[in-house]
């Protein structure tokens, strides 16, 4: 009788080759480690926490659709018209700040995490970083705890203040 669960080994093959493809991860080639694998440091992450005056739902919702979010876009390029996409669904696309930051959603669980594979558009083809919002009660604000990933080396020093002008500022504006 075949089992419909994957084993530990299948689950992480596709795992690995998933992410891979996404350009999150190295390229996949057979299972087993050689001795000329090497780590890459290349990547650089980013961590911030922000605190709104707003429910995690309202947080989330102005993450998630366009309509909101653009709103946050029209403060930072004011009359650039719609600049801004946003699949509703986890596997949808993204696009914003009129095509500059585009990608993909991962995982969507409302009014608690959204997680993206995140890029700017002049990044090398294929690479994406890591995004993920991680949103929890603070009384009765929101706590929001953000984490980028596989960030490509040399790009985190203008990404990091550009999440706080970009992003956290305006989202307080609209608020």
């Amino acid at each position: 009788m075949a089992s419909s669960f994957l084993t530990r080994r299948e689950l992480s093959v596709r795992l690995v080759s998933m992410l891979s493809v996404m350009g999150v991860a190295g390229t996949v080639g057979a299972v087993s480690v050689s001795e000329t694998d090497e780590i890459s440091r290349t990547g650089e992450c980013i961590h911030q926490e922000v605190v709104f005056k707003a429910s995690r739902a309202r947080i989330y919702q102005i993450l998630t659709d366009a309509k909101q979010f653009g709103k946050v876009v029209d403060l930072i390029m004011p009359g650039a018209g719609p600049s801004t996409s946003i699949s509703p669904d986890a596997g949808g696309t993204f696009v914003m700040f009129g095509g500059f930051i585009l990608g993909r959603h991962i995982e969507m669980v409302p009014s608690e995490r959204l997680v993206q594979a995140w890029r700017e558009k002049n990044w090398e083809p294929g690479i994406y970083s890591l995004v993920n919002f991680q949103l929890t009660e603070h009384g009765p604000d929101t706590r929001l705890v953000f984490n980028q990933t596989g960030i490509p080396q040399g790009h985190a020093d203008h990404l990091a203040p550009g999440w706080k002008s970009h992003y956290w500022e305006p989202i307080q504006k609209v608020l």
